[in-house]
């Protein structure tokens, strides 16, 4: 169902986390609902011929909650348990596990790896991207980023009227930044959300990789499967380039998600305890999207996976948090939707995949292509579980009838990330 957009200003924006996760010092209303932007709807007609983002926002039900945002490695506003650069990196062991249980008000250990480049693919332009990233970094206590604005057409792309894929570049490239903070990052914007745009710009993004160290190429966007899409999996082969697309936000496989030339990011929940932030586990998130394609036929690397897969792709590779309800900080002053922009909470996997291209490149494995890059995860699926956490509560899927079970499952593929081995 279609839901209709809510301008957002700075204050409006924060207050929505009253609604959500609150300290026992707030003693104040958790009631809130998740907004689908205009951006992440999907139309009839749509599927092989224009893409939508997979963003997730928390909304509040009313109120208001006001203040200035003070850098200080720590939240922008205190007293909430959504997730922080360090949070995510306690949980996901890319630094020492925290003493304070991973709680994003007390822990400050942020990434520090990466190399090469990361290039983030995206629709339309996003005027403040780079100012945005800045202030995202000296928020959070990242090092400034090496950053790049690139117009796939060579001109500058129009504004999205609604802004929502100006919230999702400025997602993209803080998230993907805050898990490898020494990459290059390029944000290659296409000139519209066809694909035919898109797919110019994964050209420019992918030479930019690969004459630049190597490293990632990131699509948090995509559609429902069709009948040609096998015709356009050539685009994601440039040599020593790893491509990753978000496995979408509702139930069933997804394209380019299923290409078998792209690692395909889920999506998970982070549960912590109400009062304390300390992290409890992680479980599925029930609309990530996930299941066998309908068109792509299962690649090699999931050969050990075929009583699960039968012949066809199954989605998705990897995981991530991407519940809005447990959803990462964003900074994006573009307007967005009506009105001036601020600091969001947002889910969905277009939240995955930029951050899972950043733990990817922080690895530094620099695979030759996405296949053997799959090939090396779901190897260490089978001998070394220490490297993946095995997500096994919860469930997903069409009618809900997809477990998390022990090992490889459509919701949530090989698991989530523990540390940099066996990437």
């Amino acid at each position: 169902m279609r839901r209709t957009g809510w301008p957002i200003s700075i204050a409006a924006t924060i207050s929505l986390l009253c609604f959500a996760q609150v300290s026992a010092a707030q003693n104040q209303s958790r009631k809130g609902h998740v907004v689908i932007p205009e951006s992440s709807v999907e139309r009839a007609g749509d599927n092989g011929v224009m893409a939508h983002t997979h963003l997730r926002i928390m909304m509040p039900e009313g109120g208001v909650f006001t203040g200035t945002p003070q850098p200080n490695e720590l939240p922008p506003f205190p007293g909430y348990f959504f997730e922080t650069p360090a949070s995510i990196a306690c949980i996901y062991r890319l630094v020492p596990h925290s003493k304070h249980g991973c709680n994003p008000n007390e822990t400050t250990d942020n990434p520090t790896g990466g190399s090469g480049a990361i290039a983030i693919v995206d629709a339309f332009d996003t005027p403040n991207a780079a100012a945005d990233l800045a202030d995202f970094s000296a928020q959070f206590g990242l090092p400034p980023a090496v950053f790049q604005v690139v117009y796939a057409s060579g001109t500058q792309p129009a504004l999205d009227p609604s802004g929502g894929w100006g919230l999702e570049a400025s997602l993209d490239i803080e998230w993907s930044h805050a898990m490898a903070p020494n990459a290059k990052i390029f944000l290659v914007e296409a000139n519209s959300n066809g694909f035919l745009d898109l797919f110019q710009a994964v050209l420019v993004a992918s030479n930019l990789v690969a004459t630049n160290g190597g490293g990632e190429v990131s699509m948090s966007w995509g559609s429902g499967e069709f009948l040609n899409e096998t015709k356009h999996d050539g685009n994601f082969t440039t040599p020593g380039v790893v491509y990753i697309a978000s496995s979408g936000d509702s139930p069933g496989a997804g394209w380019p998600s299923a290409s078998p030339n792209v690692i395909s990011a889920g999506g998970t929940t982070l549960s912590r305890d109400p009062n304390s932030g300390t992290f409890l586990l992680e479980n599925t998130w029930q609309d990530a999207g996930g299941g066998p394609s309908q068109v792509e036929a299962r690649p090699h690397f999931q050969d050990r996976i075929a009583n699960i897969v039968g012949d066809f792709r199954g989605t998705p590779d990897f995981s991530f948090d991407a519940n809005p309800n447990t959803g990462v900080w964003v900074l994006d002053t573009n307007l967005f939707q009506g009105g001036p922009g601020g600091w969001f909470i947002v889910g969905g996997t277009s939240v995955s995949s930029p951050s899972l291209a950043g733990i990817l490149n922080a690895a530094g494995k620099f695979a030759a292509s996405s296949q053997a890059e799959n090939s090396l995860i779901y190897r260490h699926l089978f001998s070394d579980r220490a490297d993946f956490r095995d997500i096994i509560f919860g469930n997903c899927g069409l009618n809900i009838g997809n477990f998390a079970r022990v090992g490889w499952d459509f919701c949530t593929g090989t698991g989530s990330n523990i540390g940099l081995g066996g990437k």
